[in-house]
């Protein structure tokens, strides 16, 4: 694979500084290392806090761990001397100005950017990616059904986003995948609404976005329910159109696909409904090791989708100052169609 990428880009060596490509490519889950991986060998740098576990997570992926001090980047400088490398692929989307500028120095190589080509190693699931994004998915939903238990009016957002979190974390999760967003009544026209210090009032709509780490993969969901007695006919309308396209989506997804299509399908009907200006962001994003990584499902999304991709559906509405919706599922890309994973409810929850 990294020998395949050292042949398109026509480089000896790529050195790896990216902690999700370096998980990727060595197995390696703690916080601190580089790779470098040649036509000669592959070689995993850390210091000694990592020596035992870096040793067995990297030799079964091909890398031989290299125990450095406090100036790893000498050990690096030693390796490439050693192999007389010349032409060294880096991580251009990663590395700041000032730290290419270091490596360039300290290496005296010729530096060849990398781009994308270890990201796209990414977009196709294996087998066991899959499975810890399953499992990651089933906690989510897990934790929101018990968390719907709680729901009143009256409690705050930030309450209801602990106890997603707590509840995760009690089933297995090792982290939160991102910040979790509770977003109530008129905050619910916010994309991003972070849960705040808010209490969720009589007869609002409520957004919940969240998900939950599994061995280093992710998931990502999104509910809307509503709580109080006396729904609106806006409320309800704008639910009802965001659940259909949610649904057409769903239907449409099939490998060879491209992006930017599977966008419009729901942004189409969203707009034929009058609230094409409501839905601002794109339709949905790969997830993996990272929340949002490729592919990007969205109008100027370009790639073409593939059999095991991992994407989420989550179309939205959302009208300043009075309320929001937004529902998502992650699904599985498949030759004639797509699986999806989560098993919450999407249909309208109504809490009294």
């Amino acid at each position: 694979m990294l020998n395949k990428i050292m042949e398109n880009v026509n480089v000896d060596a790529i050195f790896i500084t990216d902690m999700y490509n370096l998980r990727y490519f060595t197995g390696f889950t703690g916080t601190t290392g580089v790779a470098l991986a040649t036509k000669n060998g592959n070689f995993f740098f850390s210091d000694f806090r990592y020596k035992e576990q870096g040793a067995k997570q990297v030799e079964p992926n091909g890398f031989q761990f290299v125990e450095v001090g406090r100036n790893s980047l000498d050990k690096v400088k030693e390796k490439i001397d050693e192999l007389g490398i010349k032409k060294l692929g880096f991580e251009d989307l990663n590395v700041t100005f000032s730290y290419y500028k270091k490596l360039e120095e300290l290496f005296a190589v010729s530096m060849y950017p990398l781009g994308d080509s270890l990201v796209k190693q990414r977009l196709v699931k294996k087998d066991h990616e899959i499975e810890n994004i399953k499992k990651a998915i089933e906690i989510s939903d897990m934790a929101f059904s018990e968390t719907l238990k709680i729901v009143k009016v009256g409690i705050t957002e930030k309450e209801i986003a602990a106890h997603l979190e707590y509840i995760q974390r009690k089933l297995g999760a090792e982290n939160r995948s991102f910040d979790t967003i509770v977003a109530s009544g008129y905050r619910s026209a916010l994309p991003h609404g972070v849960a705040s210090d808010k209490k969720v009032g009589m007869n609002e709509l409520v957004t919940t976005d969240f998900g939950a780490y599994y061995n280093g993969y992710v998931s990502d969901m999104t509910r809307t329910f509503f709580v109080g007695d006396e729904i609106s006919d806006k409320q309800k309308e704008i639910y009802d159109i965001v659940l259909e396209a949610n649904k057409m989506a769903i239907k449409q997804v099939k490998a060879g696909m491209k992006c930017s299509d599977l966008d419009k399908v729901a942004r189409d009907y969203i707009a034929s409904k009058g609230y094409g200006d409501n839905f601002g962001h794109g339709l949905g994003h790969g997830i993996g090791l990272e929340i949002h990584e490729a592919p990007t499902v969205s109008p100027a999304g370009d790639i073409i989708l593939e059999e095991n991709m991992l994407i989420t559906i989550e179309p939205g509405i959302y009208i300043d100052g009075f309320s929001g919706v937004r529902i998502e599922d992650d699904v599985i890309v498949k030759k004639d169609g797509c699986v999806v994973l989560n098993k919450s409810n999407k249909e309208l929850i109504m809490i009294k």
